[in-house]
């Protein structure tokens, strides 16, 4: 029997461990550090810090784990793949150099500049009295042009402000570098760069090193209201539809940014091994990169991975022994959807605590219900402890009928403070 170890704890890992155990064609034992209440009717969790890089390897060790898979950033960039390699324990991510692509906003751009990689124009500022003068200095328009702000390092999400106006700029950059609402590290040097126009997507793929299989395209919805108002979230819910990248732009996205940037990264000394998310803008001239993330987006896994038909473990096993471009990946037809329900009061402060109802009616032959923050009462009962809660996800022929599950599921699970947006695949522009 496969033993598999999963890090993390949100719905992307819960959506990770049950396709593990839902495409492989033979029982697995399934763990997960630290997981949620959700993931444990799955795996078994173990209580270790996802940033206890020791502890964690010493788990893999004792527990003979046949391969570790890690879903957030932050071990990745922290050289967790190269600390178990050097024990010869088998794990699946990218090394501390490649997550670096993630890690810092600042190398990644130059990074897209030196492979020729089309993205927005930047400029890098290493202080708050130069990002200042950078705004005012007309090269990213008049005091009306939006203009985005990214802080350089991991920031949890808190990180990026596509600010409107100058003085939304500028308020930006002191929250960032100055009153460092993102951390302290995050901001010493920040990003500035243009507001693309277009339309969202996302392209995520798996690779080897060498050779790569692209998922289906995804559209995350992020505000937190519906209209795409209201202030930036994790992820509101996220689609997956031929419509999001047709294949015209889809074999121009490969082209100019896929396979320039696996090359990039093996010809400066880092081939990628992982899951790679492109963050793309749909623009007038063609798809242009937005970021990286070197990891499963959230909700953006649950979509895509509901629509997997080949052995998930397969697919980890060919990206750790460089056989991927072996393997044939089959997915449904059709289309996906996920649907987040969260706590009243986030992206803020939000409520906590209440008990979930309606979950046993959910029919989970066609609706999965993906765990993000939820812990187990004494009474076995599922809490809301997260700001965002549950992602209800469900394939289906097309997206509408996708759309139907999710909303039909939500009918019936509840809790007092639960909001959801109404709109999730119905907004062109995110």
């Amino acid at each position: 029997m496969k033993r598999i170890l999963v890090i993390g704890s949100g719905g992307r890992e819960h959506a990770i461990v049950w396709a593990l155990r839902n495409t492989s064609p033979v029982p697995v034992k399934l763990f997960c550090v630290p997981g949620n209440a959700g993931i444990g009717q799955l795996a078994q969790l173990v209580n270790v810090s996802v940033n206890d890089q020791a502890s964690l390897a010493r788990f893999a060790e004792a527990n003979s784990i046949d391969l570790t898979f890690v879903g957030p950033e932050a071990p990745l960039t922290a050289g967790i793949v190269e600390a178990f390699e050097a024990e010869r324990l088998p794990i699946v991510g990218p090394t501390a150099a490649a997550a670096r692509l993630e890690g810092s906003k600042i190398f990644a751009k130059d990074f897209m500049a030196r492979h020729g990689i089309p993205t927005a124009v930047y400029r890098v500022a290493d202080s708050p009295a130069q990002a200042i003068e950078l705004l005012r200095s007309g090269e990213f328009g008049d005091a009306d042009s939006p203009v985005v702000i990214k802080a350089d390092g991991l920031a949890a999400g808190k990180g990026v402000v596509v600010a409107a106006t100058r003085a939304e700029a500028e308020k930006a950059i002191d929250d960032l570098m100055v009153q460092h609402v993102a951390g302290e590290d995050a901001a010493g040097r920040v990003v500035i760069e243009e507001a693309l126009a277009g339309t969202e997507a996302s392209l995520l793929l798996f690779s080897d090193g060498r050779d790569y299989a692209l998922m289906p395209a995804a559209r995350d919805h992020k505000r937190i209201g519906d209209n795409d108002t209201g202030p930036n979230t994790g992820g509101m819910g996220s689609i997956t539809d031929a419509s999001v990248l047709d294949q015209a732009t889809l074999g121009r996205a490969v082209r100019e940014i896929v396979e320039p940037t696996l090359i990039g990264a093996r010809d400066e000394g880092f081939p990628f091994k992982g899951v790679l998310f492109l963050g793309l803008m749909l623009t007038a001239a063609g798809p242009k990169l937005l970021e990286y993330n070197v990891r499963f987006g959230d909700p953006e896994t649950q979509a895509i991975l509901i629509r997997l038909k080949t052995d998930l473990s397969a697919v980890f096993e060919s990206m750790h022994s460089g056989t991927l471009g072996r393997l044939r990946l089959d997915w449904a037809e059709g289309a996906s959807a996920c649907v987040v329900a969260a706590n009243r009061g986030y992206p803020g402060k939000y409520d906590s605590g209440a008990e979930i109802e309606g979950l046993d009616d959910v029919d989970m032959t066609r609706v999965q219900v993906f765990h993000a923050g939820t812990s187990l009462a004494p009474n076995g009962r599922f809490i809301a402890t997260g700001g965002r809660v549950l992602g209800l996800t469900a394939a289906a022929e097309n997206l509408p009928a996708a759309l139907e599950l999710c909303y039909g599921a939500l009918q019936t699970v509840h809790w007092p403070g639960i909001q959801f947006r109404t709109d999730i695949g119905r907004s062109p522009r995110i």
